[in-house]
């Protein structure tokens, strides 16, 4: 089953998520769960990061609750807000 994770960043954590980058990168490079893509949320101006945007595919919400929780942004506290929800995709137009 697919899953949509949508991460905002609390006020003033572009440092901390600098700080934490090469380690939330290293983690997503053997996850738990497939990711089908993911990336950085981005303000109005297409550069600076405000967030994080995950669609991964898992067993069940379980693996994809332990997997964000073990994301070192999670444990650096860079996200505020973050929503798990489960993803039906209709259509997929990537080559």
């Amino acid at each position: 089953m697919h899953f949509v994770i949508h991460c905002l960043d609390k006020p003033g954590a572009l440092p901390t998520r600098l700080a934490n980058y090469d380690a939330h990168k290293a983690y997503l490079s053997a996850p738990p769960v497939a990711i089908v893509i993911s990336g950085p949320l981005v303000a109005d101006d297409g550069e600076t990061m405000i967030g994080s945007f995950f669609l991964v595919e898992a067993a069940d919400r379980a693996a994809v609750e332990a997997f964000h929780r073990n994301d070192p942004f999670f444990h650096a506290g860079v996200w505020e807000t973050v929503s798990i929800n489960p993803f039906l995709k209709r259509m997929d137009n990537r080559a």
